[in-house]
């Protein structure tokens, strides 16, 4: 990442009202050349493309080590170095982390640790794709469905990696175990878990023409919402007067977007994100909820972390929220909830 190209974008306004940290942005590059290469070395014989299900054991073990020794080292030098913000609470500081924008030779981890994160993701789905081949010598519609989804959602965010400048991980959370374990380990390692599960391959687990449909629906309609969404209001806090939807914005109290996704209901990205995440686990059907760890994960984090950040705007905007709960009254379906 450092040694590649990338166009360099700035972040947000920091606390201070005036500085602001500018983010290389080159992971669609990086992925790319991670993914070419992987596959120049499979085909050369160099590496076996199955070797991350035959290991996998070992790489979850090696990367819970990592994550652990990475929360305690950031701990210790922002505990030497009295750059963090600490509770007194040891254990909850280590969970959430006490430093805002943590750097560790020249990378901004935060921004960063995405990366390893999306990747592995997709080079844990690719390499159990390439078992279920190697084992039945055809890939299940099942798994080639899931693959597309999940490739696609992270060839999405390398391509629209900069938005991400602008989101509540980068802008408000502390780098912490939560986010260091959550990007290294529980991302990649269990959001993956759909294609341990269709790793079985039989004719009768195959997919109906009408069910295949369905499920490109519902991803489809989940990808227009949630990045609808994202770009939406990404484009406004960098461009407050941009029209949405061909139409001035309309904001409230001069502050909070009411227009556009965001005019229908406050997070409809929540419920774009969410909608992919079903799609995700839908083709393994109903028959184990196993599949379906990571929609049902996402759907309560993303409640938390929508009810954290109303309590936060009560606080910081007092009468205006109030005023915009008014305009905006549904968190995430129109005229439902």
């Amino acid at each position: 990442g450092a040694i590649l190209p990338g166009k360099v974008y700035p972040g947000t306004l920091l606390a201070d009202g005036k500085s602001r940290i500018n983010y290389k942005c080159n992971g669609l590059l990086l992925f790319v050349t991670l993914l070419a290469a992987s596959a120049s070395l499979s085909h050369l014989g160099i590496i076996d493309p199955t070797i991350i299900y035959r290991r996998y054991c070992q790489y979850f073990i090696v990367a819970n080590y990592f994550a652990l020794a990475l929360t305690f080292y950031l701990y210790i030098r922002a505990k030497l170095l009295r750059t963090g913000v600490f509770t007194g609470n040891v254990l909850l500081d280590l969970w959430t982390g006490v430093e805002l924008n943590p750097k560790l030779l020249g990378l901004e981890l935060k921004f960063f640790w995405l990366r390893p994160s999306m990747m592995g993701w997709t080079l844990i789905n690719l390499s159990l794709a390439a078992q279920q081949y190697r084992t039945y010598g055809a890939l299940s519609n099942a798994m080639i469905l899931y693959q597309v989804f999940t490739f696609l959602y992270v060839l999405d965010y390398f391509w629209f990696e900069h938005f991400m400048t602008s989101t509540w991980d980068i802008i408000a959370e502390h780098f912490g175990l939560m986010l260091i374990w959550g990007d290294l380990v529980w991302i990649p390692f269990v959001f993956s878990i759909q294609s341990w599960y269709l790793l079985d391959y039989t004719p009768a687990t195959d997919l109906t023409p009408l069910q295949i449909a369905a499920f490109t629906i519902l991803f489809v309609a989940g990808y227009i919402i949630f990045r609808g969404a994202n770009r939406q209001k990404h484009k406004f806090k960098h461009d407050p007067k941009r029209p949405i939807w061909g139409k001035p914005p309309k904001l409230v109290g001069g502050k909070l977007l009411a227009s556009g996704w965001w005019g229908l209901a406050r997070h409809m990205n929540y419920t774009g994100d969410i909608m992919l995440a079903f799609s995700y686990s839908l083709p393994c059907l109903f028959s184990s909820w196993v599949p379906y760890i990571y929609p049902l994960y996402l759907s309560t984090l993303l409640y938390h972390r929508n009810w954290r950040d109303e309590k936060r705007c009560a606080s910081k905007y007092g009468k205006v929220w109030q005023d915009y709960l008014k305009a905006v009254p549904y968190i995430y379906v129109p005229y439902l909830y």
